[in-house]
């Protein structure tokens, strides 16, 4: 329980998807701090128990759930929410699964592949993985966000000029975060909470893991963002860079072509040196890895670097 927090929004209090129909959960004034209770992205559908075999059953109707909304008053459409991220209490308890159809290198990957992860939630030691690897870890909420203005049922999967589905690492706790506001009372919610993930989140997954996060909403009046900001309170990649990188890099005229040779070519590097099957590569990189533009202005090639934290395995 958190002392210090107005509300809590319970596990349960969560919806699919932006529409601004939805009945808000609770109305708040500017700079209340709530605490949510977060499911994990696939709504509780896989567990420490589950095999392989359920990720070929997942119902998609029920991926990433978002607690709320949150109806904050004072909110009108062209003013921004003020999110600072307090903290967060994972649950000691994650999973990454390939996902057939999803992904960066899905064509690569069409098979159902899942790790299940076991981590110390007070101490946020590195998670095993395997026999050799330990990832470093970062909670943080992978989706966050207001109602979009559009009226209507709108997928949660993709980002938005509001917030929503964004992946971003360092939205952990001491960021924070500004978001447009489209509608009356802004409509917040937020879900999706990852013990680790790298930038890109290539193979669709991260340790995704359920968790409660505390988080104190304010207003900024006629801020007129066109899309989120956010400040971090320092350095993002200390967790990672103790042991420096291995790097492979995508070179072309297409950022997207790119992007995949940079992870394939890390994938072969671990599979190489490692002993990891592709599949395991894959997953594991998506946890930890990063992936960087590293130029884009030479044309008629841009160059994609994949960074990989050597303190995995060392």
């Amino acid at each position: 329980m958190c002392n210090n927090c107005s509300y809590t929004i319970h596990n349960h209090q969560h919806h699919f998807g932006w529409d601004n129909s939805i009945v808000p959960v609770e109305t708040v004034t500017p700079g209340t701090t709530i605490e949510f209770h977060c499911v994990d992205s696939s709504a509780g559908q896989l567990m420490a128990d589950s095999t392989v075999a359920d990720v070929g059953t997942l119902d998609f109707d029920k991926i990433n759930p978002v607690n709320g909304p949150i109806y904050v008053e004072g909110a009108m459409p062209g003013d921004a929410l003020k999110i600072t991220i307090e903290s967060f209490k994972p649950s000691g308890f994650g999973w990454t699964a390939n996902i057939p159809g999803f992904g960066l290198l899905a064509d690569q990957f069409p098979d159902p592949a899942l790790t299940i992860w076991k981590y110390d939630p007070d101490t946020l030691e590195p998670a095993l993985f395997g026999k050799e690897g330990r990832v470093p870890l970062k909670p943080f909420a992978g989706t966050i966000g207001n109602a979009l203005g559009e009226d209507g049922l709108h997928s949660i999967v993709p980002p938005r000029r509001v917030g929503g589905n964004m992946d971003i690492r360092d939205l952990s706790a001491g960021t924070t975060l500004y978001l447009p506001v489209e509608v009356a009372g802004a409509l917040f919610s937020v879900g999706d909470t990852h013990a680790a993930q790298g930038d890109g989140e290539v193979c669709g997954t991260a340790i995704e893991s359920p968790m409660d996060t505390v988080m104190t909403i304010d207003l900024v009046k006629n801020a007129n963002l066109k899309s989120p900001r956010f400040t971090t309170p320092g350095p993002v990649t200390r967790h990672l860079d103790s042991k420096g990188y291995e790097v492979t890099t995508g070179i072309g005229p297409d950022l997207m072509t790119a992007s995949r040779d940079a992870v394939s070519g890390m994938i072969d590097f671990l599979s190489a040196t490692r002993g990891l099957a592709a599949e395991d590569a894959y997953m594991l990189i998506s946890t930890c890895g990063d992936l960087r533009i590293s130029e884009i202005v030479d044309m008629p090639n841009c160059l994609v670097s994949f960074y990989f934290p050597r303190c995995v395995f060392e």
